[in-house]
């Protein structure tokens, strides 16, 4: 085979097209070795080792010990929603001894190696998923061959895995019926990605709630973003642009809820006497803010001593079903949410 020199941030995909076969393949041969011949398990190892895909042992050849060692897959390390989940996790490992590593999938082409060396290399004992995807190309049957696998905060049933979470649909049905209940009737959502499925269903949630109460879906007043303070600000501009600007906003997290509250703020508007404004998730900066945020409190420590406690149990030889272990959540109402005035001002 002719040789190529390493390949910076190297993928699954490279180490493909370096042994002509299908990213599956790929994927099969590192982690489930025995359902792929010789030939093709020796022709990807030697890509992979080629482009610097993986070290130059063979993982299979390591006998797996205990490491104790857990690793923490997170969407994006820079989101303050995730502090919280991560200290329950680091708080409840440490007391049985177990040292917690974290991986940041923000960039995932160039993390997706590390990871996959950590797996082959038997250097940790079990992972924990913040999202809702695994951090690299693996299809059912190699998932049996990875290590023990629990998901925290998301919800998704395709990769059958233990899973906490809080009820989203539920919890954003309640925060945009409190709004309804003010008095409010032109409710807005700033919703979050549409590849994630807590969005999907805190977006059912508002909509469901529009339908309870009477009130008509309109397409104008959705609009998504990235969970950042700039996503925030852009979908706070898009709602007041329209020809009837709403005058309660339910957003799918804190930080887009800041984000749009600094925009109301430079347009000359207040909150809530203008708009209300809710949030979702009850992060520090939420109770600090001018005026505090209401917003759905979620028990994010919870949520991450309880993921780890599943994890460990599986570590343990326990039987952990597949499936959801749902936690409470609480509408947390501060000053940013207010009846309408008689005659709001006209938002521009």
């Amino acid at each position: 085979m002719k040789t190529r020199k390493p390949v910076a941030g190297a993928t699954m995909k490279d180490v493909a097209r370096q042994a002509q076969v299908s990213t599956a393949t790929v994927s099969r041969a590192l982690m489930n070795p025995e359902k792929v011949s010789q030939s093709t398990r020796s022709r990807v190892e030697q890509a992979a080792i080629e482009i610097g895909y993986l070290p130059n042992t063979s993982g299979r050849s390591i006998k797996r010990s205990d490491t104790r060692t857990l690793l923490v897959i997170v969407p994006d390390i820079c989101d303050p929603f995730f502090s919280e989940i991560i200290r329950g996790v680091e708080v409840t490992a440490a007391n049985y001894g177990y040292l917690v590593l974290i991986g940041d999938c923000a960039h995932q082409n160039q993390q997706e190696k590390s990871f996959i060396d950590m797996i082959i290399t038997k250097q940790i004992d079990g992972m924990l998923l913040l999202g809702s995807r695994l951090p690299f190309d693996a299809g059912k049957e190699e998932q049996r061959n990875l290590p023990p696998m629990v998901m925290a905060n998301e919800f998704a049933p395709e990769l059958e895995l233990p899973t906490v979470h809080i009820d989203n649909l539920t919890a954003a049905f309640n925060a945009v019926s409190y709004l309804y209940g003010l008095g409010h009737r032109r409710i807005a959502c700033i919703a979050g990605p549409e590849g994630m499925p807590l969005c999907h269903f805190r977006l059912q949630g508002y909509i469901q709630a529009l339908h309870r109460h009477n009130l008509t879906v309109d397409p104008c007043y959705i609009v998504r973003g990235d969970f950042s303070l700039e996503a925030g600000e852009k979908a706070m501009t898009q709602l007041l642009a329209q020809p009837q600007p709403p005058d309660a906003v339910f957003c799918h997290s804190d930080v887009m809820a800041l984000g749009a509250l600094s925009l109301i703020k430079r347009r000359g508007l207040r909150v809530p006497q203008d708009i209300s404004l809710m949030g979702f998730d009850n992060i520090s900066l939420s109770q600090f803010c001018d005026p505090p945020l209401s917003t759905v409190a979620q028990p994010r420590f919870e949520i991450g001593r309880q993921a780890i406690m599943l994890l460990l149990d599986q570590l343990q030889g326990l039987t952990v079903n597949p499936g959801s272990r749902l936690l409470d959540c609480e509408l947390m109402i501060r000053g940013s949410t207010r009846a309408p005035a008689p005659e709001n001002r006209r938002l521009t």
